[in-house]
């Protein structure tokens, strides 16, 4: 089985917006605490960086999940595969762990980008694909018109925002979801009831989050400079959140903050 799917809660270092030395240092950091699954994108420009980092760590490639996104521009026929080995070339690889869309395009087909994404992964380019930022209704089409499920479908997931159709949606379809925006951008820690819960257990307001994610089933991806943090961030497997205290966070769910918006992306969908 791929290193990406081993761990159903798996926890990945996002490199987001992290470009040279700065780049270089966070990953090194992330890889010395333990993270083997790195998420990078077209769109991110800094699948350079993100590839020299990760040679300079020393992680053989086997034990690496490296995950890139193809940037909305890139959709087209004539562009989808060239972009794509552009990726590969900056990363260093042969071939990423897995592949997706970085967004629904603006007319709101997916058929050609998804015909385009398999097309990549038939011809060695991806070991998995996905997608990012899909409605239910996008997962149901994208289900019909793939060969296989996508792998997972990235989405912005914290305890602000409620994801239930989301999540069930995804169960439906067989797609795991995976988590951008993991703490809201430190919105939460806004949010006293973290850091109160947090208490109970030895553990951070941040940890707390992200134990409630992978709880909820959803893998996390986070992004520190900080050494501790990254540590502290990845520190998250010898804890579980009692029911009682799923339930107050999933309270706060119905704060609605919702950070990715199309004033923030043009290619924002009409969210569930």
């Amino acid at each position: 089985m791929n290193i990406c799917f081993r761990n159903t809660h798996q926890r990945g270092f996002g490199t987001f917006p992290l470009r040279g030395d700065t780049a270089h240092a966070g990953i090194l950091a992330a890889a010395e605490a333990g993270y083997r699954a790195f998420d990078t994108a077209q769109m991110y420009r800094n699948e350079a960086d993100t590839g020299e980092a990760l040679q300079a760590t020393g992680v053989p490639r086997d034990a690496l999940c490296i995950t890139t996104k193809v940037h909305p521009d890139n959709f087209g026929e004539d562009r989808f595969i060239a972009s794509v080995e552009r990726s590969l070339k900056d990363l260093r690889v042969d071939c990423v762990d897995v592949l997706l869309v970085h967004w629904p395009p603006a007319d709101g087909d997916i058929a050609p980008s998804l015909k385009l994404l398999q097309k990549v992964r038939d011809a060695g380019l991806a070991r998995n694909i996905g997608v990012s930022n899909y409605t239910v209704a996008m997962m149901r089409e994208a289900v019909s018109i793939l060969d296989a499920p996508p792998v997972t479908n990235q989405v912005e997931f914290h305890p602000l925002l409620n994801q239930d159709r989301l999540l069930a949606g995804a169960a439906e379809c067989g797609i795991p979801l995976s988590a951008y925006c993991s703490v809201a951008r430190g919105e939460v820690f806004r949010h006293p009831e973290f850091a109160a819960i947090g208490e109970g257990y030895g553990k951070s307001a941040a940890q707390v989050v992200l134990r409630w994610i992978l709880q909820k089933g959803v893998s996390a991806i986070t992004m520190s400079t900080n050494p501790a943090n990254l540590r502290a961030n990845f520190d998250i497997m010898d804890f579980t959140l009692s029911s009682v205290d799923m339930a107050r966070i999933e309270k706060l769910t119905h704060t609605g903050y919702r950070i990715v918006t199309r004033d923030v992306s043009r290619w924002a969908p009409d969210w569930d």
